[in-house]
């Protein structure tokens, strides 16, 4: 372990790697292709990220929580202040746009990370046949 905590020097950790899209392996900003889109494979290092499965879990977590948030924060604003329609629309369409974009991006990232840290692959025959 390095001075930082990390596993090894110039791997990132769980969190730092998550919030600004680091490479698991190097800690390059090289995550990433666009928005919440994985590269192929890190630019600096090499590591192929399609060796990751992240899933849908990611987006299942943040419809629920993200969903449950607004839903609370919108029926208090309701009962509280009763505005009109209009200022319900202009408070949680970007909120629930904004937080899902952001969200979707760090949890991915999040997640592909722990699967680089904790050597996670996908099982095959030989796993199943005890080989």
């Amino acid at each position: 372990m390095d001075d930082t905590g990390n596993g090894s020097k110039g791997q990132p950790g769980l969190a730092e790697a998550a919030l600004f899209g680091l490479c698991p392996q190097c800690g390059a900003k090289t995550l990433f292709a666009g928005y919440a889109k994985f590269a192929p494979r890190c630019r600096a290092c090499g590591l192929d990220n399609a060796q990751f499965n992240v899933g849908d879990g990611p987006a299942a977590f943040l419809t629920m929580v993200i969903g449950a948030v607004v839903v609370g924060l919108a029926l208090w604003t309701e009962f509280r202040f009763h505005p009109p329609v209009w200022v319900h629309a202009l408070l949680w369409i970007p909120m629930v746009f904004g937080s899902t974009l952001w969200g979707l991006r760090v949890t991915k990232a999040a997640l592909l990370a722990a699967e680089f840290q904790r050597k996670a692959r996908e099982a095959t025959d030989k796993d199943v046949r005890g080989e």
